[in-house]
């Protein structure tokens, strides 16, 4: 009888042992959703809905009913000092509220949590070998995060954002006052979890965004004539009904989840030398995705890129602080990347593992456009073609014979704002040209100009004759041609024949 006694004491002892073991909480200091489910389950399976009126109801015991195991990791090496050092002095602006864990370190173990957390709720978009390597001279690898659910990256961020979040605050709810592609993320992934979301906007949004955001199944409110008004109020509504109001920061939890980028590219495409991603005042992406990138190989290239009209990040940069005082007046064009430094987090991360970061021009945007259109069959946007843009405008002859990673990270552009950006690339590119010329009003004289067209197989896109207006002798009719041609080199060819026939041809410039 002793002899069973010991034994069901050793066996009770070992249980004991096993429980305390479970009981220990993980090592990430961003796993601040504890109080979110802990599933066991296989990639891809989709993650069970959240009930609001259950939530009151959910206790520890609920989540740990099955036979779930925790093990407790630790990853040291001299890359989570680089990191540490990375996110040092520079206090937070006092003029922008944050969230609680927006002073915590960013640590590669933060970034495989959320990876970890997220991967039922993202996409893992491919990373797939370009068309375009040959005409640039490098092996490019292009990361489509615009084929995420709601054409953006910002995904990654907000999901494990809105997973962190205090049960309590889940079911109370969150508010956005924008119509940017982190508003639109929000409000998708929010009703997912079926936490209640409001969107606010201001009257001038485009009808397009508030029908998504209302498709994803948000409560979308127009108020306000201008983006400040919507915010305003979104504000008011926040504090009077416990609403959680959220605006895209550089908080420790976002910008790990933004990281997951970087984590998904080196598991994709062995042995890169360079990862260009788009910058400009919500760097978010580039800091969290070059934290896990010079973690796992300091030696890769980080390249950030930014438009020349409003250089936020290198004026930041160079300024030691974030910067607010640059204007843009194409908002709708160049979307999240027109905005201001949000954040030192960011600010310091881009300073500390950021090996460069270069502006390029709006032509050169345009042009990008069109090569991912023609190449890829890829719609971008601006802030999904400026990565490309880089290596379109030879900015990074360094880069010649390498192989190099281009972030695509979004793909919401209004119908007639991409109408208007093909058009104004073809003309760029020197493949939609215009000129007018003077020709006698006799029959015949209109043939002959079409018969030129066609010899040099030129495209006729649109002709005008105008024949009251014009400042030649009588009987002559002014005539306005639009035509497409195949590139520059076939474009001179068109003008030189048609200086030779008709001598008083002016060519309408760029």
């Amino acid at each position: 009888m002793d002899t069973i006694k010991e034994i069901n004491d050793t066996a009770q002892s070992g249980d004991d042992n096993k429980i305390k073991k479970q009981d220990t909480p993980a090592v990430c200091d961003l796993h601040c959703c504890k109080d979110v489910p802990v599933r066991n389950g296989l990639v891809g399976q989709k993650p069970p809905s959240i009930n609001p009126e259950r939530l009151k109801d959910f206790g520890e015991e609920d989540y740990l009913n099955g036979d779930v195991k925790t093990w407790e990791m630790k990853i040291v090496s001299r890359n989570e000092e680089l990191l540490r050092d990375a996110l040092s002095c520079i206090p937070q602006p006092s003029s922008r509220a944050s969230l609680a864990s927006c002073n915590k370190l960013i640590r590669f173990e933060d970034i495989s949590a959320a990876a970890f957390k997220i991967q039922c709720g993202v996409q893992k978009t491919p990373c797939m070998y370009s068309r375009l390597s040959k005409q640039y001279g490098m092996d490019i690898y292009l990361k489509k995060e615009f084929l995420q659910y709601t054409g953006s990256v910002k995904e990654r961020g907000v999901l494990y954002l809105l997973m962190s979040l205090p049960q309590e605050q889940q079911r109370k709810g969150v508010i956005v006052a924008s119509d940017s592609n982190f508003s639109m993320a929000v409000a998708y992934h929010a009703s997912e979890l079926r936490i209640p979301v409001f969107v606010i906007v201001s009257t001038s949004t485009a009808p397009g965004r508030v029908r998504t955001c209302r498709d994803y199944g948000a409560m979308v409110i127009s108020y306000g004539t201008t983006a400040r008004d919507s915010q305003v109020h979104a504000r008011r509504l926040a504090q009077e009904n416990g609403y959680l109001y959220l605006e895209e920061e550089d908080s420790a939890v976002y910008l790990s989840g933004l990281g997951t980028v970087g984590l998904e590219m080196y598991e994709q495409v062995p042995k890169l030398d360079a990862v260009i991603f788009p910058a400009g005042g919500h760097c978010g992406l580039l800091a969290g995705s070059a934290a896990a990138l010079k973690h796992l190989n300091p030696h890769i290239a980080v390249i950030g890129v930014e438009s020349e009209s409003f250089p936020v990040l290198q004026q930041s940069l160079k300024a030691g602080h974030p910067t607010d005082d640059q204007a843009c007046n194409n908002h709708h064009f160049y979307g999240d990347v027109s905005g201001v430094c949000f954040g030192s987090n960011s600010l310091q991360l881009t300073g500390k593992l950021v090996d460069k970061v270069v502006a390029v021009r709006e032509e050169d945007i345009l042009i990008s456009m069109l090569r991912l259109l023609e190449y890829e069959r890829a719609t971008v946007d601006a802030e999904g073609a400026i990565g490309l843009a880089a290596l379109v405008a030879g900015k990074l002859p360094e880069l010649k014979g390498k192989r190099v990673a281009v972030v695509l990270c979004s793909g919401n552009l209004e119908l007639h704002l991409l109408q208007q950006c093909i058009a104004r690339a073809l003309t760029l590119d020197n493949r939609v040209c215009r000129f007018s010329l003077v020709i006698s009003d006799c029959p015949g004289d209109m043939a002959k100009l079409l018969e030129i067209l066609a010899r040099e197989e030129a495209r006729v896109l649109d002709i005008k004759q105008e024949r009251t207006f014009v400042t030649s002798e009588l009987f002559t009719v002014q005539v306005i041609c639009t035509v497409e041609t195949r590139d520059k080199i076939h474009t001179a060819q068109l003008r030189s024949a048609l200086l030779e026939r008709y001598p008083t041809t002016a060519w309408t410039e760029r």
